[in-house]
């Protein structure tokens, strides 16, 4: 079972996510910004992080990148989960450190696949 924290300013997008990682087993935790999203990355050091990018205080590209530059947080795979859909938005993404680009709306079996594989180090 992993620890997996979502951050999204979505209440919906939050429970909706939430119910597809406790159905796969593992545990959530949840920050509604990117800010809270870094400090709870900090303190709880999840196994990997599903993250929102348009966010108010911080957004998910600002938030994947203080992850990845973090020494206790670099090794934390990070998928963002988006509305930004453009190839740029994905590859700016991907260079600010996140292992996975998922566009929503996405289905149940799409995240539930990217979450096991991401762990799975695939």
């Amino acid at each position: 079972m992993a620890k997996i924290l979502i951050v999204d300013d979505s209440p919906s997008q939050l429970l909706g996510m939430q119910r597809i990682v406790e159905k796969l087993g593992h545990s959530s935790v949840t920050a509604v910004d990117g800010v809270t999203g870094v400090e709870v990355a900090k303190r709880e050091l999840p196994d990997l992080v599903l993250m929102d990018v348009v966010m108010p205080n911080q957004n998910g590209f600002q938030a994947t990148r203080a992850l990845s530059k973090e020494d206790t947080t670099k090794h934390i795979p990070v998928i963002l989960v988006t509305t930004k859909d453009q190839d740029t938005d994905k590859m700016w993404g991907m260079r600010q450190g996140a292992k996975a680009y998922l566009t929503k709306p996405f289905s149940e079996d799409e995240l539930a696949k990217l979450i096991q594989d991401t762990l799975a180090g695939a």
